[in-house]
C-alpha cells in the first residue's frame, strides 16, 4: 500500500498539512477523527465524556485499525498511538510520518485542549501527554519531520524531500 499516515501531537497541523499534501500528490485526504465522529455519531469530546479516556482509546483503536485506502494521506488523532492494533495496521498499509514540534511551540498553539477533544487522563496536563506520547510517535515513525521554526509551506517542502 502507498498511504502516508500523519501522527503527532494535537495542534501540529496534521489535518492542514494532510489536505495540502493530498492535493499536491493527487492522493485522497482522510481525517481519522472525522471518521470516528461519523461512525460514533458524536463529537470526540462527547465520546471522551461519555466513555471515559480508556473507552475512547478503545473506540479510536478499533476504527483506526479499520481505515483502509490506496494513495491516501491519513491524519490521525494525537492519541492514535495508544492503539497497538491501529498502529500495526497503519505500518502495514503505508509509511508513518511523525510531525514533531517542540513543547514551547506546541503550548503556544494549543489553548483549549479540553475543547479540542484531547485525550487527557485524570491529573494530566499538556506537558504530561507531550512527554508520554513523543517516544511512542518516534517508535512507530518511518519518518520524522521537525516543524520547529518552519511555516506550513516549509514543512510540506521538507516532507516532499523525504518522500
Amino acid at each position: 500500500m502507498n498511504n502516508i499516515i500523519l501522527v503527532g501531537m494535537p495542534g501540529v497541523g496534521k489535518s492542514t498539512i494532510g489536505v495540502i499534501l493530498a492535493k499536491m500528490l493527487g492522493y485522497t485526504f482522510v481525517d481519522a477523527d472525522i471518521i470516528i465522529q461519523n461512525q460514533e455519531k458524536r463529537l470526540l469530546k462527547e465520546i471522551i465524556l461519555q466513555e471515559g479516556v480508556e473507552g475512547f482509546i478503545e473506540i479510536e483503536n478499533r476504527i483506526n485499525a479499520s481505515i483502509d485506502g490506496d494513495k491516501c494521506i491519513i491524519a490521525t488523532g494525537g492519541s492514535a498511538i495508544y492503539g497497538k492494533e491501529a498502529m500495526e495496521h497503519y505500518k502495514n498499509i503505508g509509511k508513518i510520518l511523525y510531525l514533531k514540534i517542540g513543547y514551547e511551540t506546541l503550548s503556544g498553539r494549543l489553548h483549549d485542549i479540553k475543547g479540542r477533544g484531547v485525550v487527557l487522563k485524570e491529573g494530566q496536563d499538556l506537558k504530561d501527554i507531550y512527554e508520554e506520547r513523543c517516544p511512542l510517535y518516534e517508535k512507530y515513525a518511518d519518518y520524522i519531520v521537525s516543524e520547529d521554526g518552519l511555516n506550513v509551506e516549509e514543512t510540506i517542502e521538507k516532507i516532499l524531500e523525504i518522500l
